[in-house]
């Protein structure tokens, strides 16, 4: 559900989805718990209420703040993994031209091959946690064999040859680090803790007293949009290849890898 919803709704969408919808249930919740517990206006437990939101708030606030960092740092990394896939496989191309002309076509036929398949095919899998490394692979020893077949006889063409070698090696690691974290998700402890942590806090509001409903209404609706963002925030940072902030495969398409499309 999460992933079709990040890859099916702009985040504007998404965000009046999750936000406007803790906020329209805390306030819901908040005129219930009034009208069948009227005790409560009266604020005679907000000391007590006060002292358990600041405690837990703390706590939750610690464990929020550790998961949206190892969120964001884990985005940037894909994103990191993609490009330097990209340059490698760039790379690829620019040292082909230094082979014979038969070699340099096949290579260029195998990136060509490997480009639109990493795009048109790896990418849209990858959007719904489904990415297979099998969808690559053929390509990806497709230019292992054309290498291997090539024969360098010149200390140039050696050398050209070599650094060619070496790009496919980064290509390999680079594209199973890229498939492996298009599965990644958050353990389900810590969700457990974000959004459960998020529920609780949003419950302890409501216990809160205060005689002037609309006051009321407005700190209950405040911690609740408080909340709310804080858990778009979760929720879009944990698919890196989903959404309108996931990782682009525009680095398949530029530089010298323009040419195949």
């Amino acid at each position: 559900m999460k992933l079709w919803l990040l890859n099916h709704l702009p985040t504007g969408w998404l965000a009046a989805l999750v936000v406007g919808g803790i906020i329209l249930l805390a306030l819901v919740g908040s005129m219930l718990a009034t009208r069948f517990f009227p005790v409560l206006a009266a604020g005679e437990n907000n000391d007590m209420v006060g002292v358990v939101l600041g405690m837990f708030g703390a706590i939750y606030g610690i464990i929020l703040a550790f998961v949206i960092v190892n969120l964001w740092t884990d985005l940037q990394t894909a994103r990191t993994v993609v490009a330097a896939e990209a340059s490698a496989v760039s790379q690829i191309v620019r040292d082909a031209e230094a082979f014979p002309p038969g070699t340099r076509t096949a290579v260029h036929d195998r990136v060509d091959n490997y480009v639109h398949t990493v795009v048109e095919r790896q990418w849209p899998m990858m959007q719904v946690g489904r990415g297979d490394a099998a969808v690559t692979s053929q390509a990806v020893d497709d230019l292992y064999r054309v290498l291997a077949a090539y024969e360098p006889r010149s200390f140039s063409a050696q050398a050209f040859y070599q650094e060619a070698l070496d790009s496919l090696n980064e290509v390999a690691a680079q594209r199973r680090a890229r498939i492996s974290q298009s599965h990644d998700e958050l353990p389900a402890l810590l969700q457990v803790l974000i959004y459960g942590g998020a529920a609780v806090i949003v419950l302890i509001t409501l216990l809160y007293g205060v005689r002037d409903r609309r006051v009321r209404l407005l700190f209950v609706g405040s911690v609740a949009a408080l909340i709310g963002f804080s858990l778009l925030l979760v929720i879009v940072l944990d698919c890196p290849f989903a959404g309108d902030m996931s990782v682009s495969p525009q680095p398949f398409k530029a530089s010298a890898l323009a040419r195949f499309w």
